[in-house]
């Protein structure tokens, strides 16, 4: 055994392994905290930072692959690149952690700095234009609810800061013998659990004075391989949404929502397909929340970049949300976190910059113009977003629509592009997380499964099958109390990425003197 653990290679791949499997759907999330215990054990085994990083990288790339393989389905080369590129992203938060290691002593902190290097990582990872926070190591805890209670006063990220400090606590009891330290990992270890099984054990506030909402979420099973979904053109799709709506809906209904992409094609916010939705609205005296690709026609002042004309007009398509409230008023959301190279081109500021002859059209080959606003329906009863897909692993943009009112977070997303994979389950389970986070119901409406009801506890009250073509009926209460994290959000990764740059800047300048000051 004590050879098997001397081997680099060997290391890095159980700790790669180790990660894949924390993840849903096959949830062994305790498994994060031996996978890093590795890691710290291979930073020792390595003789630099360089070295490291190689061995790391096979590790990290085996973890990418087996918990999100599934990107390769929407298209092989960008899913394959996907993978090999965040691995290797990661393996510098990797070598951080290592320089600390070299560079400290004091055992408390170096566990500290450790813990916010990987925290600040995932933070910032969440912050650039290559944003890729599937694989943050909260949301292999999406399932553990009732372990992870707390995430309504740190945010997800406090999973994280949780799961590395308590291995690297427990790597250097292992490594140095010392009691105290297995003490102190086994204490940190048990303390967040233990309160969060309590607070998910006591009694909840009674609900019954809160407002309720009569919410219909429609699951049309579209075939997003197929134009228009196989079907002959919107007006077709338009016919096939409302058939199932008028099925599904009960005269009480006060909110109906469809799923991200149920009108695939572009259109403008005067087309005759949204009048008919806000006509239906105002005839049945309730809300439509509706995931559509919607055009912006620019007249007048014009954005650097467009995608070209709209007959003379220069244009932008947005992935958006339209809404349409109980009087027929209208009103649109345009996707603010879209996926790096599958929906829009990264660093696009940067690389006109950089084209200073103008060799290429990037309006025309940038992918869906870039929301900025957090717009969401308000009505006399209800505010809500309509969250698209990947907006709902940004907590830090949510909080934009819980600070602005939102009783209830109401999340769209299209996840047949992954077909029946980890993917479209992983997706539904990290909708847990905002629910516990925020303290608000979470209404989700996915164009192929899985829809469905979640509790601000993270239990799930209704859920669909995958792949089938259905609709459901549901009472939302609104709530209107917020929680620590909603009202002060990312307050611990801000903390881990004062410490990781303060004491970086320390050892580089002076690294004799303060590794004295800290044994």
């Amino acid at each position: 055994m004590n050879r098997y653990f001397q081997n680099k290679w060997v290391v890095s791949l159980t700790a790669g392994i180790l990660l894949g499997l924390s993840f849903p759907p096959v949830n062994l999330s305790f498994l994060t905290i031996p996978a890093f215990i590795l890691i710290f054990h291979l930073a020792s085994l390595c003789d630099s930072n360089r070295q490291f990083a190689y061995v790391a990288y096979p590790g990290l790339v085996l973890w990418n692959v087996i918990t999100t393989y599934w990107l390769t389905m929407a298209s092989v080369p960008a899913g394959i690149a996907a993978i090999l590129a965040n691995a290797a992203v990661m393996t510098l938060p990797l070598m951080l952690m290592r320089y600390f290691q070299q560079k400290y002593s004091g055992f408390i902190l170096l566990v500290v700095l450790q813990a916010s290097a990987w925290t600040t990582y995932e933070f910032l990872h969440h912050n650039w234009d290559l944003a890729w926070p599937w694989l943050a190591i909260g949301n292999a805890w999406a399932k553990q609810i009732s372990l992870i209670q707390y995430i309504s006063i740190t945010g997800h990220l406090g999973i994280t800061f949780w799961v590395t400090i308590t291995a690297a606590l427990a790597y250097q009891a292992i490594k140095t013998g010392n009691k105290n330290f297995a003490v102190g990992a086994t204490a940190i270890l048990l303390a967040l659990p233990l309160a969060s099984l309590l607070f998910f054990a006591m009694d909840k506030p009674v609900e019954s004075e809160a407002t309720l909402i009569p919410v219909t979420v429609i699951q049309p099973n579209h075939d997003s391989y197929l134009e228009y979904g196989g079907m002959s053109g919107n007006d077709e799709v338009i016919d096939s949404l409302f058939s199932i709506t008028v099925r599904t809906k009960t005269p009480e209904t006060k909110l109906i929502v469809w799923p991200e992409n149920a009108i695939e094609n572009a259109v403008l916010m005067n087309s005759r397909h949204l009048k008919r939705i806000a006509d239906s609205a105002k005839v049945w005296n309730t809300n439509f929340i509706v995931g559509t690709g919607l055009y912006t026609l620019y007249p007048d002042e014009v954005p650097e970049l467009t995608r070209g004309l709209y007959g003379s007009t220069p244009y932008n398509i947005f992935n958006g949300t339209f809404f349409a409230d109980a009087s027929g008023a209208t009103a649109r959301y345009d996707k603010h976190n879209l996926v790096p190279i599958v929906e829009r081109i990264p660093f696009l500021p940067l690389l006109t910059t950089i084209d200073v002859f103008n060799w290429v059209d990037w309006g025309g080959i940038a992918g869906f113009g870039k929301g900025t606003e957090a717009v969401q329906l308000h009505t006399s009863e209800f505010v809500t977003p309509g969250l698209i897909c990947y907006d709902s692993v940004y907590p830090s943009w949510i909080r934009n629509f819980v600070n602005d009112g939102a009783g209830f977070l109401t999340i769209i997303t299209n996840d047949g592009w992954w077909g029946d994979s980890s993917g479209h389950r992983q997706h539904f389970e990290y909708a847990k997380l905002r629910a516990i986070e925020f303290n608000r119901w979470v209404v989700r409406s996915a164009n192929n499964g899985t829809s469905g009801i979640i509790r601000p506890d993270g239990t799930v009250e209704q859920k669909t099958d995958y792949w089938v073509r259905t609709g459901f009926n549901s009472i939302i209460p609104v709530i209107t109390e917020k929680t620590f994290y909603a009202k002060y959000g990312d307050w611990l990764p801000y903390q881990a990425l004062g410490i990781s740059i303060v004491f970086w800047l320390i050892a580089y300048f002076d690294p004799k003197e303060i590794t004295t000051l800290m044994k």
